[in-house]
Formats: C-alpha cells, sequence, structure tokens
C-alpha cells in the first residue's frame, strides 16, 4: 500500500482539513473561482438534549455555506439524514445573523432587537458517496427547492400525451411565472443544493469534467495494494503531492494502520452480508409473485440486512447511537436484538 484509501473518514478528514486542498476540490467541483474562504468548526450541539451533530467538513465561501461528507458506512435513512445535515448548516447560521431594530409603539418609541435574516446565505451540501450509485447514473444529482407546481408540471401525463404543442406552452409558461417570482426573497430558496456526488458513476462516465480527477484518485487509492506508479499522473500538481504527503503510507502510525485493517474486515463483513441476505430476501418476495413479490423481497431483504449488521456491531461492543446510525434501527429495536 503506497497511499491511505481517501474515502476512509478519518483520511477524508485529514485531507481536506488543509484549507488549500478543500478550497480546490470546490473551485473544481463548482466550476469557480473561489475568493472568500473560511474554516468553520464541524461539531455542534443542536438540541435541548445536547445531541451532537458532526460535519466532516464545514467551510464558509463567497454567498454560501457548504458542507462536504465522506458516505463511506452503510445507512439507510440517508435521504432524511443529510436533508437534516443541510437544515442545520442552514440554522447554525443564527450565529452570525445581524440584528435591526424595529419601532414596536410610536409613543413609548420601545425598541426590540430581532434577527435579520435577509443576510440568511444559502447552503450547500455536498455528499461525497464512494460506493453508493443509489440507483442513477449521472456523475451527481442535485436536490432543490422548488415551487410544486414545477413537479405537478413534469408528471401531468394527460398534458404531455397532447397533441397540440400550445397547450404545453401555455402551461410551461405559467409554470415559468411561478419560478421567477422574486418577491420578497423566495429566490433564495432555489439557490440552497443538496448534492449527491457519486464517486463510482464519475470514474465509470470519464466526463472528463474538472472535479473526475479527485474521485479518479479516491478510487484508486482504495485498491489496497495501490503503488507509486498508479498516481504518476497527479505528481506534478501541487495539491495533490500534498494529499499524497498526508496519505502517504511512509507518515502512517500503528494506529493508523490497525484502523485501515479494521475498517477493511468491516466493510467485507458488510459486503458478504448485502449479498447474501438481499438475495435471500428477493428469492422469498418472489414467491408471492412477480412485481409485487420483488418488491416485498427487497423490503424484507432491506429490514434483515440491516439488523444482521447491528447484530454484528453489538457483539463487536459498538455504541448503540452508531449502531442505529449505521443501520437505521432504533436503540429500543438494538437493545432487544
Amino acid at each position: 500500500m503506497f497511499l491511505a484509501p481517501l474515502n476512509y473518514d478519518k483520511f477524508f478528514k485529514k485531507v481536506f482539513s488543509d484549507e488549500r486542498i478543500s478550497k480546490k476540490f470546490l473551485e473544481d467541483f463548482l466550476d469557480v473561482k473561489i475568493e472568500e474562504f473560511e474554516m468553520l468548526k464541524g461539531k455542534h450541539k443542536v438540541t435541548d438534549d445536547a445531541s451532537v451533530v458532526e460535519f466532516d467538513f464545514r467551510c464558509k465561501i463567497e454567498n454560501a455555506y457548504v458542507i462536504i461528507d465522506m458516505q463511506q458506512w452503510y445507512k439507510r435513512d440517508i435521504g432524511q439524514r443529510f436533508y437534516l445535515y443541510h437544515a442545520v448548516n442552514t440554522g447554525l447560521q443564527l450565529e452570525k445573523l445581524p440584528e435591526k431594530r424595529l419601532v414596536l409603539d410610536k409613543l413609548t418609541q420601545k425598541l426590540k432587537k430581532v434577527k435579520d435574516y435577509s443576510a440568511l446565505e444559502p447552503v450547500l451540501t455536498l455528499i461525497w458517496m464512494a460506493d453508493d450509485s443509489l440507483g442513477f447514473t449521472n456523475d451527481y444529482v442535485a436536490y432543490t427547492m422548488t415551487p410544486e407546481i414545477v413537479v405537478d408540471f413534469m408528471k401531468n401525463e394527460k398534458l404531455w400525451h397532447n397533441p397540440e404543442i400550445i397547450e404545453i406552452i401555455k402551461e410551461r409558461a405559467r409554470v415559468l411565472e411561478i419560478v421567477e417570482n422574486k418577491a420578497k426573497g423566495l429566490r433564495f430558496l432555489s439557490k440552497n443544493r443538496l448534492i449527491f456526488l457519486l464517486q463510482k458513476n464519475i470514474v465509470k462516465n470519464k466526463s472528463l469534467a474538472k472535479y473526475e480527477r479527485w474521485f479518479d484518485f479516491a478510487e484508486k487509492t482504495k485498491n489496497e495494494n495501490n503503488k507509486e506508479e498508479d498516481f504518476k499522473e497527479y505528481m506534478n500538481d501541487e495539491i495533490f503531492c500534498e494529499i499524497i504527503r498526508r496519505l502517504s503510507r511512509s507518515e502512517l502510525n500503528e494506529e493508523d494502520i490497525i484502523y485501515i485493517e479494521n475498517e477493511k474486515k468491516f466493510w467485507e463483513e458488510v459486503e458478504r452480508l448485502e449479498r447474501g441476505i438481499y438475495k435471500e430476501g428477493l428469492e422469498e418476495g418472489l414467491e408471492v409473485g412477480m412485481e409485487e413479490g420483488i418488491e416485498i423481497g427487497k423490503k424484507e431483504g432491506e429490514k434483515s440486512k440491516a439488523v444482521e449488521i447491528a447484530k454484528k456491531l453489538k457483539g463487536k461492543g459498538i455504541d448503540y447511537s452508531i449502531i442505529s446510525e449505521t443501520s437505521g434501527l432504533t436503540t429500543e429495536e438494538i437493545e432487544k436484538l
């Protein structure tokens, strides 16, 4: 092994803790030149019971707050999880929002300080998916908040089967009128983006986009037998030279080596469980009948897989909160296993 796996959380954080590296990655992916860049802390208490949300990486660039999270562990609740991170990253701006004063009573001239929400800035949430393509073939898939009428327009089968193109044009104009409404900051909503970066697809698609080299590099580090010559194309790049230095086998200590071995064994176990249990669930479902059976099989396979993974982690003495995050089961369900 020449380089440690970039996709492992520990090494991802080690690399992206360097401001030059993280800034360059964002420039390449967003295809912009970033002039203002500020690293922000990633661990926050956000609820009354002191629950902690921890981001792998969080920063502030011009006109946006950004988080990047490496998705390596198996998690069933990925949609909800990263929507929450997305929302929390917006809420954390309360720390820095300026205050403004409003006159409440003309007679008493009493003033009340309130937050100036017009200073709120968009949030970009980037989820780096190391293995899961989420069923997509694209390099990445971005979600943003748009008026419901946009989705209704796209799903209107009756409209799209209408041979009169003029009716479709009229409906499109009606939708655009709503989408382009700039009243009182409504356009702000669509500037917030939750983006799933799909490493497997990017490496396979070879789109030649600026960001491709980052994911190709990460994919090569996943090979436990990777060699120095695998990274020759990166040796003349100052940023990647620093990444290579940080991941170099010569820079790792005994704790790092043990971490890599443990991660490798765990993922091999998870992969075997996924293949075996998913197949069993699928076969059981097929006995019910074609389409319905396949769907039942998938659901049963997912549930069985989650239970088996939770049992495995529980046997290793892993904290219940981590098991819950990994399997999607509640702590109550885990206790009963």
